[in-house]
């Protein structure tokens, strides 16, 4: 009967401490368990998530264009812009929900997860843009006045608009949260603030109809404002995951369902880092020295599996067992 040595090695048997990723992880704790892939799973979600809002906020953005050529409002045209721009964000994020579905290769021996992040600073990109060129229409009907006409249309349209966005938000932020996708829930909230930048509009109209021609221009330049602090928070979030950080308590959860398991009696080491829209852990687990190497592999397992199902996202984690009080 095999023993693990210092190393966590065994001398006399099959290695079973680098199955970082084996075959066991794969077939039966890897939680697909013979079905669809589950990194697939959630990108055709995403895809769905993607297509409708596509779909709700053109409609939004093509009613909104009619009525900013007829009435030559500045804040409704900086509230189109960037629906518009909302729109076109769904592209680079489709284009890497598709690369997702791709396997990995020996090359790309993650797979195609960081695509996800090219795609969150894309939309960040798109966002920016449309923040500077609402700012600019703003600042140059600030300079030269003008007091938009077909008042009623326009409040109508920025009504829409928040309609809209809002039901765009909801949607995007459910599917986000359900996939772990963090540049589907930065374009959730990203819509979110658009709903709301929409109903600035509409105050806008009301400043306008009570005589106040410069309330147009002022509420066009508050939501690049508030465009800009969008840009900001999605870079925070996006870039945390591209330098392959985790939010707060994910490591510590991995640990502590880790601890929860008979046999360990201690966790070490514990690394975390997102691909895509699913989290991969590392971690080092404390084994009685006299365990034999198949128990010990029985332990590791335990610890995927404890891992994998009480801690969200997770579906990958790599178990080195070492012995109790031996020095890595």
């Amino acid at each position: 009967m095999s023993t693990l040595d210092g190393h966590g090695h065994d001398h006399g048997a099959p290695a079973i401490g680098h199955g970082h990723g084996h075959a066991h992880d794969e077939a039966g704790h890897g939680h697909s368990h013979g079905g669809v892939d589950p990194a697939l799973l959630r990108s055709r979600e995403a895809m769905r998530a993607l297509a409708v809002s596509l779909v709700v906020l053109g409609f939004t953005a093509a009613f909104q264009i009619v009525v900013v050529i007829l009435s030559g409002s500045v804040a409704l045209l900086a509230d189109t812009v960037h629906n518009v721009g909302d729109a076109l964000t769904a592209v680079p994020l489709g284009i890497a929900f598709v690369l997702l579905r791709r396997g990995r290769s020996t090359r790309l021996t993650y797979g195609w997860g960081r695509a996800e992040d090219f795609a969150g600073f894309a939309v960040v990109a798109i966002i920016l843009f449309s923040a500077l060129y609402a700012a600019y229409e703003a600042i140059d009907r600030l300079v030269n006045p003008s007091a938009p006409d077909y008042l009623l249309a326009t409040a109508i349209a920025g009504l829409i608009g928040f309609i809209g966005n809002e039901w765009v938000a909801v949607y995007r932020l459910r599917a986000g949260k359900r996939i772990g996708s963090a540049a589907l829930i930065a374009d959730g909230y990203h819509a979110r603030i658009d709903g709301f930048t929409s109903l600035a509009v509409v105050v806008g109209v009301i400043g306008v109809a009570l005589g106040f021609e410069l309330a147009d221009p002022i509420v066009g330049l508050l939501i690049s404002v508030i465009i800009f602090r969008i840009v900001w928070q999605s870079m925070k979030s996006i870039g945390l995951r591209a330098m392959d950080g985790v939010e707060d308590g994910v490591v510590q959860r991995i640990r502590d369902r880790a601890e929860a398991v008979p046999e360990v009696r201690g966790v070490e080491d514990v690394r975390a880092r997102w691909i895509g829209h699913v989290i991969r852990a590392e971690l080092q687990v404390d084994l009685a020295p006299d365990l034999t190497v198949e128990r010990a592999a029985d332990v590791s397992d335990q610890v995927r599996q404890a891992v994998t199902d009480g801690v969200e996202h997770v579906t990958e984690v790599a178990v080195e067992p070492r012995p109790a009080g031996v020095p890595a």
